[in-house]
């Protein structure tokens, strides 16, 4: 077949839609059709048959483009946090993640993906069982979210006794909220918060609500707040003595330093990793593990290590109980992709870490929330931090002015933080921008 001299992508515009006319009508003729779009089924209704308006560009055109669209953002220091959390990336996984042998346009979590990757995500499933103590950690969620509404659904499926009630703080992140409760429409279950006290869970508060109908507690550790829960060990027997799944929410980085969840009780522990990502606009990582009772009731999929026909250690895709892979009505979950390059990164950020590294991480972050509250209150207007517990990373300050206000002046200055209440701000700092806590403090002193 004959190409444009300037290559194939000079007909279509795309160099990652190469085929030029006379090629598709070749295949098309190949395979007996006569249009692509009788390749495909798509009801009239949603059917589009409209122009898209899309113009095809240059690549230093669409560079152009793009420079120019993203100059409008604010150039804003961040000390937001509430689930995300930026943590320096070391350019090494970059690196290593941008290699051929991991980036494929082939899904990765088929068992045909390459003994490599297998033998990585092999690794990021260890170092959870390692921080966690739990023995089943699968090869990760879309992001805590989604990894909470496993572990409700989890919860529904083994509870030894019946009972539709799923427990969660008050104090909870809305995104988390809303998506375990759309896990669970279509089923009985109702999702009821109970009440915390000075940041933490209330726990006579809590032993009221808990009762035979209860499926799964939930529980943070840190919480949304930012501070360090005292009772897990508590919590846990609370929810043991009503035969209801403790679930913990947690995060690699805090587990480096925090009590081990199997020692408190926790049957499942779900969270973001909080690692090889930093950010990233919104991307996460969805942590799962679970005790080993639960095996056969892990939603996504899990790599196992075991050996070839010639004694060699080899990697395989060891169980998804997805209905795309077993009966549909033995499937535990309909959740289809996973964050297989995403768990990779992490993988390579805590290996490069080492686990000295996470643990100091982890300190540094508990140093540098204390330091920075305690600067803050002692600006006049300023209460930090509002409660009165260990915090790691973030922590909540009380405005005399109103938080919006307060957010909207430090926006100004060049500054972003959360405003949760009417006199409540929440600041997260990090390795990535305690250098900038100072300007942070000296902001507030004018606009608090």
């Amino acid at each position: 077949m004959s190409h444009d001299r300037r290559g194939p992508a000079a007909e279509t515009g795309s160099p990652f839609a190469p085929q030029t006319a006379e090629e598709t009508a070749a295949m098309l003729d190949a395979v007996g059709v006569e249009s692509e779009e009788a390749l495909f089924d798509i009801p009239e209704a949603v059917r589009f048959e409209g122009d898209l308006g899309i113009e095809p560009r240059g690549e230093r055109e669409l560079r152009g483009e793009l420079a120019s669209l993203l100059d409008g953002n604010d150039d804003l220091t961040e000390f937001l946090g509430r689930g995300h959390y930026d943590h320096y990336v070391p350019s090494m996984v970059d690196h290593l993640s941008d290699r051929s042998e991991f980036l494929s346009s082939y899904t990765q979590y088929q068992p045909e993906v390459a003994q490599g990757f297998l033998q990585a995500l092999f690794e990021y499933q260890s170092m959870l069982v390692e921080l966690t103590g739990l023995a089943i950690a699968n090869c990760s969620m879309y992001d805590a979210a989604s990894a909470l509404g496993e572990a409700a659904t989890l919860a529904l499926r083994s509870r030894s006794v019946s009972g539709t009630r799923i427990l969660v703080p008050e104090q909870l992140q809305s995104g988390r909220r809303e998506v375990l409760e759309n896990y669970l429409t279509g089923t009985d279950a109702v999702v009821e918060s109970y009440p915390m006290d000075d940041g933490n869970v209330d726990i006579d508060a809590l032993a009221e609500s808990l009762d035979e109908d209860c499926a799964m507690v939930y529980a943070e550790n840190p919480t949304v707040r930012g501070t360090i829960e005292e009772e897990l060990s508590t919590i846990g027997d609370l929810a043991a003595d009503d035969d209801a799944v403790f679930c913990l929410g947690s995060d690699a980085v805090a587990l480096a330093l925090l009590s081990e969840p199997a020692a408190v009780g926790a049957d499942v522990v779900v969270g973001d990793a909080a690692l090889g990502l930093g950010t990233s606009g919104g991307m996460g990582l969805g942590l799962f593990a679970c005790r080993e009772d639960f095996l056969r009731q892990v939603p996504g999929r899990l790599v196992g290590a075991s050996e070839d026909r010639s004694g060699r250690r080899a990697y395989t895709l060891t169980l998804q109980t997805r209905e795309q892979h077993i009966r549909r009505e033995r499937a535990t979950s309909n959740i289809c992709t996973n964050q297989a390059w995403v768990a990779l990164r992490a993988a390579m950020h805590a290996a490069w870490l080492g686990p000295d590294g996470l643990v100091n991480l982890a300190e540094d972050c508990v140093r540098h929330a204390r330091d920075l509250a305690e600067r803050l209150d002692g600006i006049e207007g300023i209460t930090a931090p509002v409660h009165d517990r260990h915090h790691i990373r973030e922590f909540a300050a009380r405005t005399n002015r109103p938080a919006s206000d307060v957010r909207t002046d430090l926006e100004e200055r060049g500054f972003a933080v959360h405003a949760i209440d009417d006199h409540l701000v929440q600041v997260c700092v990090t390795e990535t921008n305690v250098e900038h806590a100072d300007e942070l403090a000296e902001a507030l002193e004018v606009v608090a």
